[in-house]
Order: structure tokens, then C-alpha cells, then sequence
């Protein structure tokens, strides 16, 4: 029989300011933690001293803090890390390059970001003495630009993420897709895409009809996503190259998209591609992104987290915001980033910040031994949703009420995939 390796995970870590070392709750984490092989999370911020110029948008919060966040993650136990998420270049490709800077100077395991596409794209290997575990970061929650380029002999490649690009097509009835054309008929709304395709400055290879940035075609009313091929490709091509190189291969997946405007459902095209990464050798696949719980299907006999929430969540403290940020909210220079994130907030009474799910969570632990995953273990957590916005955002363990009405929500996400959820003394667990 094959030693087991011991793995634990967690969704994003959005860390900003210092962890309090000397504080007993977070040392309980840090504890927990510690016991096991491999510590993973998601990476959701960028590290500089504030000296590389902001993106124009950003994922939300410009993302940002000094580079003693990763000594504060290694000292609460992580080891390896996802960084390909929508918050990747917030501070453009000077702060992704940073961020890799310090990530290699201190010697972080971590994937999904590069100086090129297939820096972004390559499977990462974390050694520990019971075996090898391989890790593959993508991220279908990002601006075209993000994507990080290939090389070519005559000119280097592209800093930036390694994408899942998907395009929305919305279907009508024949009756309503001929009115949709009548009106562009009518209107300009179409005309700079003609012109450039006409010109050759676009191309257009899809038997969709596409009506100003939208596309549809006929068909049974509603809307269907389909996810870009090069990219599929090139994502199963890393983890059939990972499922050879190392006995376990984790794949994280960082998706805001949803089901409809049900935020606790990942929307349809995550799904299919979670279950082929399965089928293409991943041992689990580990999501996150809207910083809520989602639901936990077994695929194969074999674990997606469709979205583990949050591990840490500090996006309403990061030191600085650019003036694009201010802008947002009728804000001018002498206003401060604690101005802007009450005005976002209204106070607290709306948004992320006034949210109680985003600040509860679960400690996901998997065993891998004998070639297969041998269970997996939930424990909850809590962010202190009821704490000031100084003290809230840092994991702590709950008490056993608060736990499983935790995971008695994450059950019924999970029975939507005919997922067994068993609680018990404030635990959950899934016998695979």
C-alpha cells in the first residue's frame, strides 16, 4: 500500500494586511494546517510597493499588497498557490511581472500566471516525500487583454493568465431572430464590425449572427455557452502532460459566471469543463471566485469544489486605490480609500461587505492514496462576519452550531449533484 498524501484547500485568499501572529484563533488555523502534505489557496491579490501604474478597470478592487503577504501565507501554513484569476492584472503587466518577481525570490509553488503563455499554462510541481503533486491554474474571469500571449521567434510573448474564454450565444425563435435583423437593418449598430471584417482588420468564422457584441442564433429560446477550443486544448494537453509527470494533479478553476443570477451555481460551461479535466486525468478540480460557497460534485469518483468562498477576505482594506477607483463614487484627491469602500458599501449595507456567506467557509481536505482520492473532509470556518472592518476578513474555526449550519447550506448546493453530504460533530464528510 502507497503512503497517502494529505492535502488541504481553500478558496481565495484576497489578503491585504499582516496576519497577528500572536492571535490564538488564527494560530489554531495555522495549527490544522500544518498537519497536512499540501496547503493550497488562490492567490487574489498583486504584490508591489504601489509603485506600478493601475489598469484602467480592475476586477473589482485593484488588487494590491506589499510583498509581506506571502511571508504571512507561508507562515499560516500555504505552500502552493493558484494565481490566474480576474484580479491578475489590476495593476497591468507591471504588477503581474512584480508579483512573479517575489513569488520565485521566495520560492512559491504557484501557477496560472507567466511572462508568456506557456509560463502561464505549465503544470507546477510541489515534491513532498510521499509523491509528487502537480498544479494547473485557469481562470474564465478576465478581461481579452489578460490573456497572456504566445512566443514567436521574432517577438516575445505576452504576460498574463492563463485563460478559459467562453462567448454567450443567445438562441430565438426564427420570428424574433429576423425582427433582431430588421432593426440592425434600420440602425448602425453593426456597422464598424462590418467594415473591419470587410477590411480585414477582423475576422468572423462563427455561424452565429452577431448583433453589436452579442451573438444568436435560432433555435429553443435561451442562452448557451461554448468555450473556446484553443483553449480547451491547450488546458487537457497540460493536465494529460501533469498526469504523467506527477501522482496527483489538482486543477484550479477561478469563475465568477453563475446560473442565470443564481451566484451560488456555477453556470453550465464550468461544469462541463470541470467533469473533462476529470476525465482527462485530474485527480480534483478546485474552484473559487465568487467568494460564496458552491456546491461539491463527484465526478468519476473523484471531487469538484465548485467554488470554496473565501480563506481570506481583506478587499476593504487595501492600502491604496487610483483615481479611477475614486471616480466610481463621485469621489475627488483629498478622499481616502476608507471613503471609497464606505461609498461602494453604502456604509455596509450592501455588496460583498454586507454579505454574511462571503465571510463563512469550509477547509476542504482530500486523502490520495493508492492511486485515488480517499474521502473528503469539511471544516468550517468563519471570516467574523461581525466584526469591525479592521478585524474581519481572517479565518477562525466555529463553534459547532454555527458549523454545520455551514455545511447543512453547502449539503443542500451539493445535493443538486446527487452528492452525499454527511455531518457530523461539526464536520462534514463525502465517502468516495
Amino acid at each position: 500500500m502507497e503512503e497517502s498524501i494529505r492535502i488541504a484547500l481553500t478558496g481565495d485568499s484576497f489578503i491585504t494586511q499582516r496576519i497577528p501572529y500572536n492571535q490564538e484563533k488564527l494560530k489554531h488555523i495555522r495549527d490544522y494546517l500544518h498537519d497536512f502534505d499540501v496547503r493550497f489557496t488562490n492567490f487574489e491579490v498583486t504584490v508591489h510597493h504601489f509603485d506600478q501604474y493601475p489598469s484602467a478597470t480592475s476586477g473589482g478592487t485593484w488588487a494590491a499588497a506589499r510583498p509581506f503577504v506571502l511571508q504571512d501565507l507561508d507562515w499560516i501554513g500555504m505552500n502552493m498557490m493558484a494565481c490566474a484569476n480576474n484580479h491578475s492584472l489590476d495593476w497591468l503587466h507591471g504588477g503581474l511581472l512584480c508579483t512573479i518577481e517575489h513569488l520565485e525570490k521566495e520560492n512559491w509553488v504557484y501557477a496560472g500566471i507567466g511572462r508568456n503563455l506557456a509560463e502561464a499554462a505549465q503544470p507546477k510541481y510541489f515534491e513532498t516525500k510521499k509523491g509528487r503533486v502537480a498544479l494547473i491554474s485557469i481562470t474564465t474571469t478576465f478581461e481579452n487583454w489578460h490573456r497572456a500571449g504566445e512566443q514567436r521567434p521574432d517577438v516575445p510573448g505576452r504576460p498574463g493568465i492563463n485563460p478559459l474564454g467562453h462567448k454567450q450565444i443567445h438562441r430565438l425563435t426564427k420570428e424574433n431572430l429576423e425582427k433582431l435583423k430588421e432593426i440592425e437593418s434600420k440602425t448602425e449598430i453593426n456597422a464598424t464590425r462590418n467594415l473591419n471584417v470587410k477590411e480585414g482588420f477582423s475576422t468572423d468564422h462563427s455561424s452565429s449572427y452577431s448583433f453589436s457584441n452579442l451573438s444568436f442564433e435560432e433555435g429553443q429560446p435561451g442562452t448557451i455557452t461554448r468555450m473556446d477550443e484553443k483553449d480547451t486544448e491547450r488546458i487537457y494537453r497540460s493536465i494529460e502532460e501533469a498526469s504523467r509527470q506527477a501522482d496527483l494533479v489538482l486543477v484550479s478553476i477561478h469563475s465568477h459566471e453563475m446560473k442565470g443570477d443564481y451566484k451560488d451555481r456555477p453556470a453550465d460551461f464550468v461544469k462541463e469543463f470541470c467533469r473533462a479535466c476529470i476525465e482527462k486525468g485530474a485527480h480534483a478540480v478546485i474552484g473559487h471566485g465568487p467568494h460564496i460557497l458552491r456546491g461539491i460534485e463527484i465526478y468519476n469518483n473523484r471531487p469538484i469544489f465548485y467554488s470554496l468562498g473565501d480563506f481570506i477576505f481583506q478587499n476593504d482594506t487595501v492600502e491604496r486605490q487610483p483615481a479611477d477607483f475614486y471616480e466610481l463614487y463621485q469621489l475627488g484627491p483629498t478622499h481616502q480609500t476608507a471613503d471609497g469602500f464606505d461609498a461602494r458599501s453604502d456604509n455596509g449595507t450592501r455588496g460583498l461587505a454586507a454579505n454574511p456567506k462571503v465571510f463563512e467557509s469550509v477547509i476542504a481536505s482530500i486523502i490520495y492514496c493508492d492511486g485515488e482520492i480517499r474521502g473528503v473532509e469539511l471544516v468550517p470556518i468563519s471570516l467574523g462576519f461581525e466584526s469591525s472592518r479592521a478585524g474581519r476578513g481572517k479565518p477562525e474555526f466555529v463553534s459547532k452550531a454555527h458549523g454545520e449550519q455551514i455545511l447543512s447550506e453547502l449539503r443542500q448546493l451539493s445535493s443538486e449533484f446527487g452528492t452525499e453530504l454527511l455531518i457530523q460533530n461539526g464536520k462534514g464528510y463525502i465517502e468516495l
